[in-house]
Order: structure tokens, then sequence, then C-alpha cells
């Protein structure tokens, strides 16, 4: 069976521009040319993934995006113009998965699906009690994360960090929301915390801490634990 894609856009030269390139790639997709229409078809043909861009008619992609969080995890990658830090963050908060900024490179928009796929998809399977990322495996009942085969000695905070980014890996997660599941809601302006220990983890993690692979910066909005490419 094909990946679904929904595309929610008014914009028709970006729906004909997707639809060869979706065609090419051999996903099944539909588009939806309002707000109203995009929630329709997430009931009716429940796709695999969104692509929502936020200026839509009937209902703007912010309610679009806070009416399929109440009841699903479908990924959802926002099309944006929007360059602002603050504008992201809340979209990120609102539930979406990643956003894309237009005008996008069609490469880097199907690498972002992929990434929401995998992570969907993981969302959706009990994936065992073993992770593994490359070099990097953790298993979650025996609390042990190693890499290389090597074992890690991680504080309970630096495991309870990694646990949170790689249970969500390839989604955008933001400062504020990492600082308030692993330190409290009194702590989400915290960020010299958490840049500690982002460090920190990329020390025993990452074979170049300099150069970090797995856990991604996001300038000004959070961080991305990256999925290895298959």
């Amino acid at each position: 069976m094909s990946v679904r894609l929904l595309l929610a856009d008014a914009d028709p030269q970006i729906g004909r521009l997707l639809k060869r390139v979706f065609d090419i790639e051999g996903y099944a997709f539909q588009i939806a040319t309002d707000g109203q229409t995009a929630l329709d078809l997430m009931v009716r043909w429940r796709p695999d993934l969104v692509l929502l861009e936020l200026r839509l008619p009937v209902l703007d992609g912010h309610e679009v995006c806070r009416r399929i969080r109440d009841w699903s995890q479908t990924p959802i990658i926002v099309l944006t113009e929007c360059d602002g830090e603050d504008e992201k963050v809340a979209l990120l908060d609102l539930g979406a998965d990643d956003y894309v900024t237009k005008p996008f490179s069609v490469r880097e928009l199907l690498a972002r699906i992929r990434a929401g796929l995998r992570h969907g998809a993981r969302l959706y399977s009990d994936g065992g009690a073993v992770m593994t990322f490359g070099e990097l495996q953790i298993d979650h009942s025996r609390r042990l994360v190693s890499y290389e085969g090597q074992e890690l000695r991680l504080t309970p905070t630096e495991y309870n960090l990694l646990l949170l980014l790689s249970g969500q890996a390839g989604k955008v997660l933001t400062h504020r929301m990492i600082l308030r599941t692993i330190w409290g809601p009194h702590s989400e302006n915290d960020l010299n915390t958490l840049r500690v220990f982002i460090t920190q983890l990329r020390r025993k993690i990452e074979a170049d801490p300099a150069n970090p692979k797995l856990i991604v910066t996001e300038p000004g909005v959070g961080y991305r634990f990256r999925l290895p490419e298959r």
C-alpha cells in the first residue's frame, strides 16, 4: 500500500508541483484547499503525513494543527513563509513535528517527509525494548546505553534527555518543551542548563561532538534527534 500524503494548501502552483514530485516518488497524494476539507480528509482518508500551509481559508493552519492533535499523532510538517523564531517555536509547541520555509527545495522537502514518516512509524510500532541508531543502542529494559559496543555511563538526567530526544527522533523539540519535560515548568527559560547537558551528551554519543550527527541544533528553536539514513 502506498504512503499517503495530504497537502493542505490553497496555492494551485504548489499543488501541481508537488503532485508531479509525489507521483514520481510513488506516494499517494490528496490536496485540501481549505482547512475544513483538510480535517475531513484526515478522518476519511487517514494520511500517513500532513503538509500544512498556515494561510488557509475557512480554518487557518494553526486551528487545523490544533484539532488534528486533539485525536491524532500523524506527523505534521508546516509549510511557512515566516522566518521568525517565535512563530516557529509556537508552531512546534502547538503540535507540528517539523517546518519547511517557503520557498523550499524539493530535495529538502522530501528529506523532511522521509524523516517524518520514519518518526510516525516508530510511534505506531512497539519498537521493542532496544532502540538502535547507527552505532548507538539504547536498551530501555536494562537502562543501558552503548556506542560501538561499549557501554556508556550516563547520569540520570543525561539518560532521560537522551530518551526524550530519541523517542521523538526526526522531530524538532523546542527548548521550552525539553526543559519543561526534563526539569519541570519552573525551568522553561533555563537555556544555559539545557546547552550544558546537550554538550555533555554529545561528548558521549557523537563520533565528533563538534560536528554532531545525532543531536542536531535547530538555531533559535531547539534540537532534533536525527534518524540515520537507511
